[in-house]
This record gives C-alpha cells, structure tokens and sequence, in this order.
C-alpha cells in the first residue's frame, strides 16, 4: 500500500514540475499542500481547473482570455479603439492594464516566431490581427512583444506586414532590460516604455 501512495506522489509532484517556473523543491511543496487538503477542498480545487478549461477561450477579437465571445476590455466602449496593442501573451495585457495608463485596445499573439521550436507565422494569432486592421477605425500598432532576438523578429515582421496598409507601427521604448519579460516589468518602467515608443 505504501509504495503505491509514493508512486502516486511521484506523479503528483511531476504534474506540478511541468508547470512553467516551477522546480523540484517548489512541486513537493504544492504536492503536498494537496495532499493535506480536505476531500471537499481537493473536489472544489478539481472542479475550479476543470470549469477554467471549459469556460474560458479567446476573445473573438483581440484573442486574449474571455468567459464571453469579447473580453471586457473589447466590450468597453470607452476603450480607443484607434490603437492596437500587440503582445505575447494574456499575462501582459494584465501587466499593462495594471499601469492605468493605456486606454487602447490590444491583441494577443500566444507566441512568437521561433523557427528554432517550429512555431511560423502561422501558428500564432496574426492573420486575426491583419483582419482587424481592414476596419479604417485602426491608426496606431503598438508592437509590445518582449525584447528578445524572437520578440524582435516578430515585431519585425508584422510591422513589415502593417506598413503597406499606411499604419503607423512604434515599437515600445526600453525602459524594458533586454531579455526581460513584461509581466514582471513594473508599472512605471511600462508607463515610461509607452509614453517613449518610437516608429518602426
């Protein structure tokens, strides 16, 4: 019996290190705060995930996570809608919006070109960003992927994309270190990356 409990334990830990920034040390320690839960606690935490699964899909427009057919940031008519906000993932729509300083919309990627992991233009969200710029409402590309060689190439090729359609394409300011991610960016280091974004 009890060697079945630790190869139980042992899947459980790995389920947890294959979660992004989590190691060895941290999964045991998530392990086991489940393993001390209540059956109703452990229930409700299941139920929790598996409700996220089935409710949760991309906006139809910006593509970033919503319960509805439009995120609440698509629904709210105060939003600019002349300025597009283009990022990698959900994550930094949360961090921009943590700034209060960004009145515009955005439109979410979920990547970036990787020739290197086999992820082409195809496999992220860009065909769905080239749709909307169609509408004459669109005048301003913000290109806010991170400051990586792939973040650039992105940013790149879809300003070379935009260009011929008479957008105007800026890229943020750094302000953001090379090879930081913007999720972990403070508020005024994002504020200040807006606020100074040049066209590309």
């Amino acid at each position: 019996m009890g060697r079945y409990s630790v190869v139980t334990l042992s899947k459980l830990v790995e389920q947890f290190e294959r979660m992004p920034g989590i190691g060895h040390k941290s999964a045991q320690r998530l392990a086991f705060y489940v393993l001390n839960m209540t059956k109703q606690e452990a229930e409700n935490f299941s139920k929790i995930i598996l409700e996220a699964h089935e409710k949760i899909k991309r906006c139809s427009v910006c593509c970033n996570l919503a319960e509805d057919e439009k995120c609440p940031i698509c629904k709210n008519d105060s939003r600019d809608k002349s300025i597009i906000c283009v990022v990698e993932d959900p994550r930094d729509v949360i961090a921009f919006e943590r700034t209060h300083e960004y009145n515009g919309t955005y439109h979410v990627l979920h990547g970036v070109i990787s020739p290197m992991n086999g992820i082409g233009p195809e496999d992220i969200t860009i065909k769905e960003l080239l749709a909307r710029i169609g509408d004459d409402e669109v005048k301003e590309v913000i290109m806010a992927t991170n400051p990586t060689v792939e973040g650039e190439a992105t940013a790149m090729y879809i300003s070379r994309l935009l260009k011929p359609m008479g957008i105007t394409v800026s890229r943020l300011a750094y302000g953001v270190p090379v090879g930081a991610e913007l999720e972990y960016a403070d508020e005024v280091t994002l504020t200040k990356a807006l606020e100074g974004r040049r066209t590309i």
